[in-house]
């Protein structure tokens, strides 16, 4: 079974991901990262030059391939959850745990990104203010994950740590 981590930008998805995938013995795909890679430039120049809707699609298409793959850790884009077909599908292959943290906190660790990679979705006077209004729109679509874990605080060691707890007593996943 897949484990696909869901949560706004800044929620640790990339980086609790690859510690959870090799704590599980499972390989790691983040669909930004393969979006990127087959599209031969960075997120923010799909949305110059194809849109949201062309990021879209590729994400779409990445999330399909991802699944269709041996079980893995899976991170979608933050965005992911609002197609229909994607939703169907994750809930339907992968145990779905949402990072959640506080808008303000995202807003931070967005700012100290090392990689200064921009965000398409957050180009805002408040960053903060912008994730609280995509928060708002995507929370009952992330509340429907499998498993919730508070990112606001803890470091990715610990989130993957108790992560992998979680994953061992969940019911679906043993056997």
């Amino acid at each position: 079974m897949h484990v696909a981590l869901v949560g706004l930008s800044g929620s640790g998805k990339s980086t609790v991901g690859p510690l959870l995938a090799a704590m599980l013995g499972l390989r790691f795909v983040d669909t930004d990262r393969e979006v990127e890679r087959v599209a031969g430039m960075p997120i923010h120049r799909i949305f110059e030059t194809r849109g949201e809707p062309g990021f879209r699609a590729l994400e779409a298409d990445q999330v399909r391939r991802a699944l269709d793959a041996p079980p893995s850790v899976i991170s979608l884009g933050g965005g992911a959850v609002l197609n229909p077909e994607n939703r169907r599908l994750v809930w339907e292959r992968a145990l779905v745990i949402w990072l959640h943290a506080d808008p303000g906190v995202l807003a931070q660790r967005l700012r100290e990104n090392p990689t200064g990679e921009p965000r398409p979705l957050l180009d805002a006077p408040d960053p903060a203010g912008r994730l609280a209004e995509l928060l708002a729109a995507r929370q009952p679509l992330y509340a429907a994950a499998h498993l919730r874990s508070d990112a606001s605080t803890r470091g990715p060691h610990e989130i993957a740590a108790a992560l992998l707890d979680a994953i061992g007593t969940f019911p679906a996943t043993q056997g």
